[in-house]
């Protein structure tokens, strides 16, 4: 590719993302109207993260009048770039899709730390709270079935990076990781590649090549893998809209996971980087934890 081409090229990439990351919040978000106790708002008082994590917990219909001896599997759910916790119970249906399944969800906060432990602030360590502090919390305040096979994870652009990250470096935590409209190339944004915006991306992943880099670089892991690893990994799911700007990348992504003989499944369908995709992609993915959890 020679320079006018890479230079246009990362022009287009750079835009998608402004447009992509401004949008939150704005026109074509469905609103949820959702009546405050179909979830909880907790906080977790994070040792790694020096500070309180918030996050809501969606529990089954009739929980608290159920057999306290019955327990239910989890799905964790992350969001993306400059939003929070509670994107997924304000900006969709959520809690109302989730009243048909016996499963408790999590959404879980992430800042703009792409669920990575930064290199610069001890304090922002994404990755590791979730894993070492988040789920153990949740598995000793609700009733729920703490074993591999009925834990799932999934995510939408940041967060999708994020699901598929867990679901490939801790196989023996998670069933099933999902992606939807994931940013699968975060590993390799920089200020080198997208200008300004990068500067907070190498603030988080350090140098390119070094050792944070390719720790996380969810391409570079999954060409890694042996065919022992990829008997133990989870099912994946990925999804992105044909309207999308990070529809190739993910194309790029699934082309990988067939080359390395990956059990998956990848859905391309209409639509865009926005709340409308995300609101109907996630009654997919509940659809699909569900066949997981009962071992279909």
């Amino acid at each position: 590719m020679n320079a006018d081409k890479r230079k246009f090229f990362l022009l287009v990439l750079l835009s998608g993302l402004i447009l992509s990351f401004s949008a939150f919040g704005q026109v074509g978000e469905p609103k949820a109207k959702v009546a405050e106790e179909k979830f909880q708002t907790l906080r977790l008082d994070s040792k790694l993260m020096g500070r309180e994590m918030p996050y809501r917990v969606i529990v089954p219909e009739n929980y608290t009048n159920s057999n306290e001896t019955q327990r239910y599997p989890v799905i964790y759910l992350l969001h993306g770039l400059t939003g929070h916790f509670d994107n997924w119970t304000d900006k969709t249906k959520l809690a109302q899709y989730a009243s048909a399944y016996k499963v408790i969800i999590v959404t879980s906060e992430g800042g703009d730390g792409w669920y990575t432990d930064s290199v610069t602030v001890a304090n922002d360590k994404y990755e590791s709270y979730i894993v070492q502090e988040l789920i153990p919390e949740i598995d000793k305040k609700f009733r729920t079935l703490a074993t591999r096979d009925k834990r799932s994870i999934a995510g939408l652009s940041m967060g999708g990076y994020g699901g598929m990250k867990f679901g490939l470096k801790y196989p023996d935590k998670f069933v099933l990781a999902g992606s939807f409209s994931g940013a699968v190339q975060a590993a390799s944004y920089s200020e080198k590649t997208i200008g300004n915006m990068g500067k907070a991306i190498d603030a988080i992943f350090g140098p390119d090549n070094g050792e944070v880099r390719n720790a996380n670089d969810i391409f570079k892991i999954v060409k890694d893998l042996t065919p022992e690893k990829i008997k133990a990994l989870p099912f994946l799911y990925v999804d992105c809209g044909t309207e999308d700007f990070l529809f190739k990348s993910n194309r790029d992504f699934v082309s990988l996971l067939i080359e390395k003989k990956v059990p998956h499944e990848f859905r391309e369908l209409p639509g865009a980087h926005d709340w409308n995709y995300w609101d109907k992609q996630v009654q997919e993915f509940l659809r699909l934890a569900d066949r997981s959890f009962a071992g279909k």
